[in-house]
């Protein structure tokens, strides 16, 4: 069976870029800030948005591909092997809605003189992990040999408003599965990793992908199934695609979205699954949740957590808020990570998983 490899993890946030941003959360702080009367309302949200950005929605997808080619062979990108997989809920609203998602494909194909036109995973927030799955499993099948996996999501109107209609946003920093949690901050932001069946290619450091897979328990079109059924589910697939056991994770980052329905049904499945003892956390008391690239920079940063053999605070939580007990990360620590288990959930029950090894 062939390997899969990734690395090369470039982020662009507005707390920084992955390394800046590991620092930062080592020290436990919150990328978050308060922004004033973004709200439909004039309401008041805390969110992790870039206060002065001169690049469009393109040039921000462009550069953190480009950074992330900068770390492995530049000569990818025009070659007939190679394949761009973009992940994003919304896509570029600028271009309209009916383009959203192929207009900045289209940009980027020709700027950056591909030769395959990139391939689209929207499916809500799952999208990010399950873009990186599918192109691990492109690789595998030896459809491409290189594959650029890139998540872009920015704060528009139309997103903010829609999870104010759903009385999801948090009026303060987001604190993930913390009983005092009251909802999600929206972030914004882009990354990207290269997925590749040749590891000598990478400048720095990278890991194996081990497995993933997705189950969707259609439990509602907005509303996390209270039995954890699809989380658990894809997560019982991706231990058995990886061929490794529950006891070999050491360490797993959950979607956390600081929402009262998805931490309790994360808790439940993990129990279910017997994991419930793993340390984990949330980045999304730091980024803010940010879509289709919340499963790109999450993994990014547990790369950087496996690199550096470092647990990461779950920014946001102080005292358990969930029926059933998680072993959430309360402070930075030093810790020996060799295997990651990272999920992701979203709207209309889509969840996916996937493992992620040192080699």
């Amino acid at each position: 069976m062939v390997k899969v490899y990734l690395g090369a993890e470039s982020i662009i946030s507005p707390s920084g870029d992955a390394e800046t941003c590991f620092l930062k959360l080592q020290n436990g702080e919150s990328g978050v800030k308060k922004f004033s009367a973004r709200g439909f309302n004039k309401e008041d949200f805390f969110l992790s948005a870039f206060e002065h950005r001169n690049s469009s929605f393109s040039q921000l997808l462009k550069d953190v591909i480009q950074q992330s080619v900068n770390k492995y062979d530049k000569d990818i990108l025009t070659s007939e092997k190679t394949l761009v997989v973009i992940s994003s809920t919304k896509g570029d609203f600028s271009k309209g809605y009916a383009h959203a998602l192929t207009a900045p494909a289209k940009v980027l194909q020709n700027e950056l003189q591909l030769k395959n036109f990139p391939l689209i995973i929207s499916n809500a927030c799952a999208s990010g992990v399950m873009a990186i799955n599918v192109a691990a499993n492109l690789i595998v099948q030896k459809k491409f040999e290189h594959i650029i996996v890139a998540g872009i999501d920015l704060i528009s109107d139309f997103i903010l408003y829609g999870f104010q209609s759903l009385y999801a946003l948090s009026d303060e920093p987001a604190k993930p599965f913390d009983k005092n949690r009251k909802g999600i901050n929206l972030g914004e932001g882009a990354a990207a990793i290269i997925i590749s069946k040749e590891s000598s290619a990478f400048k720095n450091h990278y890991f194996h992908w081990l497995g993933g897979s997705s189950a969707n328990d259609a439990n509602h079109i907005s509303g996390p199934s209270r039995t954890g059924e699809g989380l658990y589910r894809s997560v019982l697939m991706t231990l058995n695609h990886a061929g490794v056991s529950s006891k070999e994770i050491d360490y797993i980052s959950a979607h956390g979205t600081a929402t009262i329905f998805n931490d309790e049904m994360e808790a439940i499945a993990f129990n279910r699954l017997n994991i419930q003892h793993i340390p984990l956390n949330s980045f999304k008391g730091f980024f803010g949740h940010t879509l289709g690239a919340a499963g790109i920079i999450e993994t990014a940063m547990c790369m950087l957590s496996m690199k550096k053999n470092t647990l990461l605070k779950s920014v946001g939580y102080d005292e358990p808020g969930t029926t059933v007990p998680i072993h959430v990360i309360e402070k930075s620590s030093s810790a020996k990570i060799d295997t990651v288990l990272k999920t992701a959930s979203g709207f209309g029950g889509c969840n996916a998983s996937l493992i992620i090894q040192k080699v």
